[in-house]
């Protein structure tokens, strides 16, 4: 198995800066991988993506150093073991509550005798051709990363942060907010102070933290927080972000 790429890249204790893909065009990943940006997150909670969809962003970067990670829609053993059989480099595990709802998914990630992943002969192993090498690797370089999106999860963070073999956390500023009474509001009354706290105590842990960015100014203020993965957005926003900041100045 190539070595995950992300992987090396927080180990190394670097920043790694990527992009959430929401749409279907394989040439997003492709330009992604172009730019030299370390990670894509294939988004299969929200919108219409679909496995087909996995397949196609993952031999757009395929022999980049670009690392696919999907979002899959629940903590489930299908997703989980359907993405990563398909060539996904990790997941994003979504509304995580406590150490049990991780250790669950890790269970998922993970081939005998830690976890529960069934042996297939899909792209991962290069249909067959790649088995040994794949398999002798996959439980050390798949990355397992839970959103922390939910009050529960954030009363429980020091056991998360416990569950062995956690590389990484993501928060999720907007549900976190939700969560805690503060209904549409990207980080609510607290909650940034809260993902703070949150973010110190996982790097106290050798832990690394991801979130996604809201613009160039914030991504440099989460850099100097001590963000590892830092997401520039996703490809609509951006495409809306561009597009409506040159429509303002060409009408004015």
């Amino acid at each position: 198995m190539t070595k995950n790429p992300l992987r090396q890249k927080i180990a190394a204790q670097e920043v790694a800066y990527g992009l959430w893909v929401t749409l279907e065009s394989a040439t997003i990943s492709e330009v992604a991988a172009e730019l030299e940006l370390d990670w894509v997150c294939i988004d299969l909670e929200h919108g219409s993506l679909s496995f087909r969809d996995i397949v196609n962003h993952a031999r757009a970067i395929k022999g980049s150093q670009t690392a696919i990670i999907v979002r899959v829609p629940a903590i489930n053993s299908d997703y989980i073991k359907r993405s990563l059989d398909l060539g996904a480099n990790g997941v994003l595990l979504p509304l995580v509550r406590s150490n049990e709802d991780l250790r669950e998914g890790f269970s998922y990630a993970r081939y005998p005798p830690t976890g529960v992943r069934a042996i297939g002969s899909e792209r991962a192993i290069r249909w067959g051709l790649r088995k040994d090498s794949y398999l002798n690797s996959a439980n050390e370089e798949t990355m397992v990363i839970p959103l922390i999106e939910t009050a529960e999860a954030a009363l429980d963070i020091e056991t998360i942060l416990d569950v062995s073999g956690l590389e990484a956390v993501f928060f999720g500023p907007t549900d976190l907010s939700a969560s805690q009474g503060h209904f549409n509001e990207w980080e609510g009354p607290g909650v940034a102070e809260d993902i703070l706290r949150m973010t110190k105590l996982s790097i106290s842990k050798g832990v690394a933290t991801g979130v996604v960015a809201t613009s160039i100014e914030d991504a440099q203020k989460r850099k100097q927080q001590g963000f590892q993965m830092i997401g520039l957005g996703t490809d609509i926003d951006m495409m809306i972000r561009k597009t409506s900041s040159l429509l303002r100045v060409l009408k004015e």
